[in-house]
């Protein structure tokens, strides 16, 4: 009985979409985004097409991803309205982009909405116009309305000029009380990590001192300059020591969570959605590629009241335990 309960508890941490198992069932959704609600969370999921509509009064075409997150707490949408959060906006290989359809390829290459089932769906693209990746993107609310994101993409063509796959996803945060995110690290000059503290992570502009890596990641992608997509490259003083962080919006604390062997990279605007409208986002990069195989990251994200860094870190511990043995 033992190795069955620990069989399930495996195969309910695992993480795929319909792009690496063709046999998971779905259906291709009616209109452009679907309403998922569960634990006191109601995310709206969008594909990258205009709507105007009572749900989605002015979501603007090119914004893919969660349009609009609430909680049972009350409070206002956390995105923009216009925009939306965990959007899939680039795909990078450090070349400087012919225009600025392909600099945003995710927006402008089509995508499919996938319904699954109650809690989950997909955003699925087939290989993009100008790098010919393919990709496939699972929204699932948990049982407690945390949000986990798995993302699949396989390279169709040899296009990545540097050998390595440079993805990035932007959360645009409304009016939120402070710009900055919080996370454990050190500054970049610190030989040890035995000792990190809270990191209150600030950009003075966009594009400058931007992106956190891991204390251990010291990967230098090769990329032109000056390359237009300033926020990518521009590391800040600080790395961080554990693989995820939060930010506070009028009053309830947006947690992103990442899986350590995916060695993201945290990236921030100051005034990615507009004035007063930062982006908290994240990179996913993927060296030496090979074509046609499956690469995954899974993320997860959670929406909840905000007291203290302490409160948020023992209200994410499980699912950060849970993200490190996947």
């Amino acid at each position: 009985m033992v190795w069955l309960v620990l069989l399930w508890f495996t195969f309910s941490l695992a993480a795929e979409t319909t792009l690496s198992n063709r046999s998971i069932p779905f259906t291709k959704a009616g209109k452009s985004y679907a309403v998922l609600k569960r634990g006191g969370v109601e995310m709206v999921v969008v594909n990258n097409e205009k709507v105007a509509d009572a749900v989605l009064p002015d979501h603007r075409a090119g914004y893919s991803g969660i349009a609009s997150l609430k909680h049972k707490q009350g409070a206002p949408s956390l995105f923009v309205p216009q925009y939306s959060g965990l959007n899939f906006e680039h795909i990078l290989d450090g070349t400087i982009p012919p225009d600025r359809r392909t600099q945003f390829e995710p927006r402008n290459s089509p995508m499919e909405l996938r319904l699954i089932n109650d809690h989950a769906v997909e955003l699925c693209q087939p290989p993009t116009f100008h790098h010919a990746l393919e990709s496939c993107q699972r929204y699932e609310l948990l049982k407690d309305g945390t949000i986990q994101l798995t993302i699949e993409v396989v390279a169709r063509r040899r296009t990545f000029k540097n050998g390595y796959i440079g993805l990035f996803w932007a959360s645009y945060i409304h009016q939120p009380e402070s710009l900055d995110i919080h996370f454990k690290g050190l500054p970049a000059a610190t030989a040890s990590r035995d000792l990190p503290t809270w990191i209150r992570g600030a950009t003075p502009e966009h594009g400058k001192l931007s992106t956190h890596p891991g204390f251990n990641d010291n990967r230098r992608f090769a990329h032109e300059t000056p390359f237009p997509l300033t926020l990518v490259h521009s590391l800040s003083a600080y790395r961080f020591t554990e693989p995820w962080y939060y930010g506070v919006s009028h009053g309830m604390a947006f947690v992103q969570m990442f899986r350590p062997g995916d060695l993201v990279r945290f990236t921030q605007s100051p005034s990615g959605g507009g004035k007063g409208n930062p982006a908290w986002d994240f990179q996913f990069t993927i060296p030496d590629y090979e074509l046609d195989k499956v690469y995954r990251m899974v993320m997860r994200a959670t929406y909840l009241p905000f007291r203290s860094a302490e409160q948020i870190e023992q209200a994410t511990r499980r699912h950060r335990e849970e993200l490190a043995r996947q």
